[in-house]
């Protein structure tokens, strides 16, 4: 069995597979144990598949995974993380945003007790002032809202224990938030500070939208406050509709000519309230929809090909 699991999500990284894979073979070289690469297609629609499988033919250390379709990003890793046999389990992405080369001090800080290392970002390079400003809202937002502290400016390559991957296979939550899971778990985790390099070729996966569902699937996972803020919206809707009867009362008695009692008042009170109903519906939308989700016991993904393990499936348990 393979000491060192390295997990790699894949989705139309064509020009980017043979490069990682020379960066991450040569790394697995100098490693002091057998390793085991674990490439996850997820439905990607170029050549993406045919490179991976042109790997494992040259080298028994490749292992992938394919997808019928295309499930997303934290689904890959989940299904990597699933089939990883290593004592240790590495997730980077196939960008080269994530430097192979960093993967020994990852080990390092792991031979010393730490049952997660996580790379912690201390500098992204080609990324512009928006989306850095989104990131760093973004997480110090999250780590208010929640008792789980998901430490801020991390992504998912890491290094975690055969323990701690074992716990989060045991998980059955469907719409995953990986780091947010990888902090709740516990156990001894430490910070490996690192400058994000910018993509070695293709397009950014990640687009604002797809970052955007990631933070409020991140927000629905991870706390309640979402829930707590229809409650209060609703408080404060009633205590002004109160107080605007009241006052309404006051001024067709005692000034039956105003124009405050008159359409515009009517018409503000009715757009405020209709403005917090549908905040509050779409709130609890969100709530009901991951209900919706993990009630229907459906795989997490289905797997259309498979390659380089000892026990092949169709698709994963649930």
């Amino acid at each position: 069995m393979p000491k060192y699991s390295l997990v790699v999500p894949i989705y139309n990284e064509e020009e980017n597979i043979p490069e990682m894979y020379r960066r991450l073979s040569a790394v697995m070289d100098n490693l002091d144990r057998h390793s085991e690469l674990i490439l996850v297609n997820d439905g990607s629609r170029d050549r993406s598949l045919q490179l991976i499988r042109d790997l494992y033919r040259k080298d028994n250390r490749v292992c992938y995974l394919s997808f019928a379709r295309n499930f997303g990003h934290q689904v890959a890793v989940s299904a990597g993380l699933q089939y990883a046999r290593g004592e240790a389990v590495i997730v980077l992405d196939a960008d080269l945003q994530d430097p192979p080369e960093l993967i020994p001090y990852l080990i390092e800080l792991w031979q010393q007790g730490f049952e997660v290392v996580y790379a912690q970002r201390r500098r992204r390079f080609q990324e512009n002032w928006f989306k850095r400003f989104c990131a760093y809202t973004f997480y110090r937002v999250l780590n208010a809202l929640t008792d789980t502290k998901i430490p801020p400016d991390t992504g998912d390559f890491c290094l975690m224990d055969r323990q701690v991957v074992d716990v989060l296979n045991s998980m059955p939550e469907r719409d995953r938030y990986l780091r947010g899971l990888r902090a709740w778990v516990g156990f001894r985790q430490t910070a490996f500070l690192f400058d994000r390099d910018p993509r070695f070729a293709g397009e950014v996966k990640y687009t604002f939208r797809k970052s955007l569902a990631l933070a409020i699937n991140a927000l629905v996972s991870f706390s309640k406050v979402p829930l707590r803020i229809a409650t209060y919206l609703g408080l404060v809707a009633a205590a002004i509709a109160l107080l605007m009867a009241i006052l309404v009362f006051y001024w067709r008695v005692f000034y039956p000519g105003s124009p405050l009692t008159g359409y515009a008042a009517i018409l503000i009170a009715i757009f405020f309230l209709g403005a917090v109903q549908l905040v509050c519906l779409g709130i609890l939308g969100e709530y009901i929809g991951r209900i919706y989700e993990e009630v229907k016991g459906r795989p997490l993904y289905t797997l259309g090909e498979i390659g380089g393990f000892e026990k092949e499936r169709t698709q994963n348990p649930r």
